[in-house]
């Protein structure tokens, strides 16, 4: 309403004097206030958060006003910590505080949308077909018509459909693919469940009760650090952020804490205040830096040798002081009771190609190798030998021998770290070198160790010394071995004498540097002419590091990020940072430790999520698939591959052993599969419904007729023809993931062979000439387009929706309930549903649940209760991990049987009801009841949680397979089953979970969780505040109110082993491939040659100049992954739309001045971006963020002549054999846990200035035109 009037009166307004005509009493109209408070005003408030992978897991307010969120702020009611620490509030981000404009922009899928060429395709095949099924079998079993919506993904040309069409369609596409080819071809990519858990399990529930196989994210994210499973047989375990607060000594190695770990930082400036050192290394000037005492830039790569020269100085320091000087106490003491550094390990005799012969390393000492097996019946081969100080040989707990067994066995009970000798339970105290401690007869040895830091490459600085053997003198002892009658002699020596040995100590024995400015491998002068760091700047911080880890008990930490896990030998740059906090006791230490942060990775109730989430509840074992080899093999990224294998085997090979070890990488992949070292999707030729029938048909228990089937070649293995038809993946769901917009190494890759469409791709393939694999079948043309059906969930239009056949409107973060928890803080908190989703979006739950519903409709006619074989590896945590104690033997080549779950893959037939998929979908099935539930190779009865669940989502009541069990109904529901079954959210699990750990460790541990037992958190608790979770012993650290979360904790001071060989910490690798490879103990490697610029550099020139630098792709501050990266408010504070970054004398000597348009090309791909001339950059490397999304202002590429790319499209997936070695103790497969990781930072791009921006707007020609034409409605 107009205020004119009031205008006009406003001076003759009476006015009221007081205080003397000081003051002035006026009436005037205010409603003018009422714009401001109604911008703030709001009908209520809900707790959400944001499941974007950030590790932040922020609890937020998000704010509702008429049925529309208006903003979000941060909650700042977490759980204090101790008095005597900084809380974990406020927690939050920029990126999070703009996340309520995606739920009302343009960018937001509204509706099921569907590619127009096959919705056209698919409502002509339902006029003429008697069912969907035979729909789309019309389809498919048309070449022309499959490959006309295939060649067009990624062009747009979507229409509208509905919930109820797209149901049917996709229903109706998973029968025809089980009935036809087996449901091992339905495959489902979903990453990090703790960002949101139920979301998350809707999916992969779905898959696992058909039969489809769940993709694993971390090891595929290259999050997955493989030196931690080897080093200590855990996935990745670290402390929360508050533990940083604990720490006197902090290098923050590889990660960019106030970039990448926003709501964190304050922990790390805070802790500066108390007078803690911060040193940076990073080789670009990152905000990390700006924040830190010391930056150490060495070039991008060399980490390893930057790590090795710092644990020479730890080693010299304060293992062998000069000037009489007394060893630190501590590191002693914790040297010889929590890792392998007493253990002993065989010397043996190599004759190396020249002819020359030279001792190596072989493999540890084991209770087997003497006479009378020291006494052990059980799993002797599998318990590791040491020297007491009076030089007698013993067997201390601890080992995996003694972890597993049947119940009663005299051992039973000796899995622990107790300083007992396991054959009288007495107290022994194990020698660290046989020179030590009370004399023994000893001779010098010299023995060789495998060096690569001579290894000349194009663009990173070699050191070489003498030759690629280093060799050593280590002090050894002479033993008899074997039975009486095959009695034998062998050299053994200490894991610490080869570990000082190899690091160059000078121990007064003929070998190693007299100083620290010897250039004698591993000092701080030889890294200086790899890694550029000036050598007193790594004495300084060494001696620093290890003296206050030696004052504090271990108060030493290293925060390491992704960059250092990108590279191909990612696990000798984390193995290397990793032996300086072993030989200085910080892991396991409060304040101390190794501090790995990438993803969201901390999935704490994990035990309680599996069974929902894999339908372990109905149906065991689920089909899991390792990604990175899954998409090495089936995206024909193996038919590129330049890098053989004989480039990285050690030198110490033998001239056999080198032939054996060459070849390609997917030939190892391969017979890892075969031996059950690794999974594998699709499983076998044949359908494993077919093979069940064939095996009835022959009268033969289908487990044994694949053995026999598998040994006379009538039936195959799918791996070792990845493009054959009947091989090919042909369904993927995609959802809560960017698959081709931010994780898919060698995305032209995925577009060519896997999508069948338009790419980049600039490489030829092995063709006629070149080697092949000899494993694999060579077919003399790749296919294009093996998927029949790409699915994808999102709330945005991303990359990947472009890509696929249909894109389905999922909740945004504050249209659901579900869970969330990090690794940075100790708590769970939700996601909470503010308002209804909006237009036709639905959640994650609800969608997969009418999958399930329309599937067991559709299905009728086609599929009833079937019978399939499941394969699946050797795993983890499991009596199978002892599969192969000593030498590697392929059943395939005639070196033994094929025995499942030893030699070969473990197989089950498992029988699926489909028509009742939707009854089991939305109830908990009973095998949890009937066998119970665990983890981590411990396991408990749940059949009292089980009935409290029935009275708390009720139980179903319709007839049928699933009357009288709990409901599932709902997300809600959901949860509930997840806060109830898991030890972390529910007390009473918890104590039951410590008592049978306590079976196996002979120790009592339930005082960690007896004072709450009583507590049970539910889904009410969590919406009014986060709650810190229980301690639990699937996790390494405690929860407490005097002790913040570390990982190791509960190793150290609860004596509970590593769940690796030793049971200790492990510096050395004994397993055959390892040491094969030269990777027994950690080294300096050099990144590898990919070989992607040859045969392109300067080939197709522009009249610009090239240059090649290191691709780099660090985590970028406006976005979370992809995530945010089209998000107006963020892109209005960057640049707004793609960008590399360069330094300047790079920029200078191209002619590429900054904002230029550039181009970045190699054989993988090209990528179009401008260009960021920046000082802070290192020459030889170009940095392009992840995950800039190539959708926005991304111009085509001159060397393509397609759209530009994304920062994969100049990457490809490259494979290490030694993340393939299954069966083996610490070394065997686990999903997530360990197995072939995605590394990109290896790969040389070409980099020019562009001479003509074409944004390629007008179409190429007229398929592209008619994908925009067909029937349906156009949103």
């Amino acid at each position: 309403m107009s205020h004119f009037l009031d205008r006009l009166t406003h001076f003759t307004l009476p006015k009221e004097a007081f205080s003397g005509n000081h003051g002035l009493t006026t009436n005037e109209d205010r409603t003018w206030e009422d714009a401001y408070r109604n911008r703030w005003a709001h009908d209520k408030i809900v707790r959400s958060t944001h499941g974007v992978n950030c590790t932040g897991s922020c609890s937020w307010k998000i704010y509702v006003k008429g049925g529309i969120v208006t903003w979000e702020t941060q909650q700042t009611d977490y759980p204090r910590t101790r008095w005597d620490m900084p809380n974990h509030e406020p927690r939050g981000c920029a990126r999070g505080a703009s996340y309520s404009w995606y739920l009302y922009s343009a960018n937001r899928v509204k509706y099921p949308m569907v590619r127009g060429r096959l919705l056209e395709r698919w409502r002509a095949a339902l006029k003429v077909s008697k069912t969907p099924v035979d729909a789309w079998a019309l389809i498919q079993q048309d070449a022309n018509a499959r490959r006309d919506y295939q060649q067009v993904r990624g062009m747009g040309g979507f229409v509208r459909s509905t919930w109820d069409e797209v149901n049917q369609l996709i229903a109706a596409a998973n029968v025809y693919t089980i009935k036809q080819h087996g449901a091992d071809r339905i495959i489902g990519f979903s990453p990090i469940p703790a960002m949101s858990m139920v979301s998350y399990a809707a999916g992969s529930r779905y898959l696992s009760l058909i039969g489809g196989v769940c993709m694993s994210f971390y090891d595929w994210y290259c999050d997955l650090p493989p030196a931690s499973p080897q080093v200590w047989g855990e996935q990745t375990d670290v402390p929360e952020s508050a533990d940083w607060y604990n720490s006197s000594f902090i290098i923050a190695w590889g990660s960019n804490v106030p970039q990448t770990r926003t709501p964190d930082a304050h922990f790390f400036t805070e802790v500066r205040y108390k007078g803690t050192k911060t040193v940076a290394v990073t080789p670009d000037y990152s905000e990390v830096a700006k924040l830190s005492d010391l930056w150490l830039h060495p070039k991008q790569g060399t980490d390893a040798a930057l790590a090795m020269a710092m644990g020479h100085v730890a080693l010299k320091e304060f293992y062998f002081p000069d000037g009489g000087k007394a060893r630190s106490s501590y590191f002693d003491d914790y040297a010889r009771r929590y890792t392998d550094l007493p253990l002993l390990v065989m010397l043996t005799e190599h004759t190396l190609p020249d002819g020359t012969v030279t001792m190596v390393p072989g493999r540890y000492l084991r209770a087997s190798d003497f006479n009378g097996q020291l006494g052990q019946k059980s799993n002797p081969e599998w318990k590791t030998v040491a020297f007491d100080t009076d030089g007698k040989a013993v067997l201390p707990n601890g080992s995996i021998g003694f972890r597993w067994g049947e119940a009663g066995r005299e051992d039973e009970g000796k899995w622990n770290l107790e300083a007992k000798e396991a054959r009288g339970n007495t107290d022994v105290k194990l020698k660290l070198s046989v020179i030590e401690d009370g004399e023994q007869e000893t001779q010098v040895v010299d023995v060789g160790f495998p060096y690569f830091g001579g290894n000349a490459t194009p663009h990173f600085t070699a050191n070489a010394q003498h030759g690629e053997i280093n060799h050593a003198k280590v002090p050894a002892v002479r033993l008899r071995l074997g039975k009486a009658g095959d009695e034998r002699y062998a050299l053994v020596a200490t894991v610490f004498d080869l570990q000082v040995a190899q690091y160059g100590i000078d121990r007064g024995l003929g070998s190693g540097a007299k100083s620290f400015d010897d250039n004698a491998a591993y000092t701080p002068a030889w890294q200086e002419s790899i890694t550029g760091v000036p050598r007193d700047q790594v004495i300084t911080v060494a001696r620093q590091f290890a003296d206050n880890a030696d004052k504090t008990h271990g108060k030493s930490m290293v925060i390491i990020g992704a960059a250092m896990n990108h590279w191909y030998h990612a696990d000798m740059n984390y193995r290397g940072v990793i032996n300086l906090l072993m030989m200085c006791g910080c892991i396991g230490q409060s304040g101390g430790g190794w501090a790995h942060y990438v993803g969201q990775e901390k999935l704490r109730p994990q035990t309680g999520w599996v069974p929902l989430a894999f339908a372990t509840d109905w149906l065991r074992p689920p089909r899991q698939m390792n990604s990175t080899s899954f998409f090495y093999a089936h995206t024909d990224q193996w038919r590129y591959e330049k890098l053989g294998m004989e480039e990285i085997v050690s030198p110490t090979l033998s001239a056999a052993d080198k032939a054996a070890f060459s070849g390609s990488m997917i030939d190892f992949n391969v017979r890892a599969e075969r031996m059950g070292w690794l999974p594998s999707a699709p499983q076998l030729k044949t359908n494993p419904m077919q093979v069940v029938k064939d095996a009835q048909a022959a009268g033969l228990d289908a487990k044994d007729y694949v053995v026999q089937a598998l040994k006379d070649g009538t039936l195959e293995m799918s791996c070792e023809d990845p493009d054959a038809p009947q091989n090919w993946p042909r369904n993927m769901f995609v959802w809560r993931s960017n698959l081709l917009g931010s994780s898919g190494k060698g995305h032209e890759y995925f577009c060519k062979h896997l999508l069948g469409t338009e790419n980049g791709v600039q490489g030829k393939d092995l063709g006629k000439d070149d080697a092949k694999p000899a494993e694999v079948k060579w077919h003399p043309n790749g296919p294009q387009g093996k998927l029949d059906l790409l699915v994808t969930l999102d709330f945005r239009m991303s990359t990947t929706c472009l890509y696929s056949d249909i894109v389905l409107p999922t909740a945004s973060w504050y249209e659901k309930n579900d869970l969330n928890t990090s690794d940075m803080h100790p708590f769970i908190h939700p996601l909470s549903a503010a308002v209804d989703p909006v237009w036709q979006s639905r959640s994650d739950w609800e969608i997969y649940k009418g999958f399930a519903k329309t599937f067991s409709e559709v299905c009728v006619g086609h599929l009833g209760v079937e019978k399939e074989v499941v394969l699946s590896p050797i795993m983890h945590d499991t009596p199978g991990e002892m599969a192969q104690a000593f030498e590697v033997k392929e059943w395939k080549k005639g070196h033994c049987e094929l025995i499942p779950g030893k030699t070969a893959p473990q197989i089950a037939v498992v029988e699926r009801d489909y028509p009742n998929t939707f009854k089991r979908f939305t109830a908990l099935g009973p095998l949890l009841d009937k066998l119970g539930n665990g983890g981590k190779g411990i396991g408990w009865k749940t059949g009292t949680e089980v009935e409290q669940l029935g009275q708390l989502n009720g139980k179903t009541l319709d007839e049928g397979v699933s009357q009288g069990m709990p409901k599932i109904v709902t997300d809600i529901d959901a949860c509930e089953v997840i806060l109830q079954l898991a030890p972390e959210t529910n007390g009473h699990v918890a104590v039951k979970a410590w008592q049978a750990l306590g079976k196996q460790t002979g120790r009592d541990h339930t005082h960690l969780a007896l004072y709450r037992e009583d507590e049970k958190i539910r889904f009410r608790d969590i919406q009014a505040q986060p709650r810190k979770i229980i301690s639990s012993p699937t996790w390494s650290g405690i929860e407490s109110e005097t002790v913040s979360y570390n990982a190791g904790y509960t190793n150290v001071h609860e004596y509970i082993p590593w769940r690796t060989l030793t049971g200790r910490q492990q510096f050395y690798q004994d397993h055959p491939w390892m040491i094969a490879f030269g990777e027994g103990f950690g080294s300096y490697r050099p990144p590898v040659d990919l070989k992607t610029t040859e045969g392109i550099h300067n080939i197709k020139p522009n009249g610009n100049k090239e240059i090649q630098l290191n691709f780099i792709t660090p985590h970028q501050k406006w976005g979370i992954h992809s995530t945010y990266s089209d998000n107006l408010m963020m892109l209005t504070l960057n640049r707004g739309g793609t960008v590399i970054w360069l330094s300047e004398d790079d920029a200078k000597s191209a002619g590429i001045v900054d904002n230029d348009w550039v181009e970045l090309f190699n054989i993988n791909g090209a990528v179009a971006a401008r260009a960021v001339v920046s000082q802070r950059v290192n020459p030889g490397m170009v940095m392009m963020y992840h995950s800039q999304e190539k959708i926005i202002n991304t111009p085509g590429s001159e060397i393509t002549g397609v759209r530009g790319g994304i920062h994969n499209s100049v990457t490809r997936i490259v494979l290490k054999p030694t993340h393939m070695i299954g069966g083996y103790a610490q070394l065997s497969y686990g999903f997530n846990y360990y197995g072939t990781i995605g590394t990109n930072r290896d790969e040389f791009v070409v980099v020019r200035k562009m001479d003509k921006v074409d944004w390629l707007d007008t179409p190429a020609d007229d398929h592209l035109i008619r994908a925009y034409q067909s029937e349906g409605e156009n949103p």
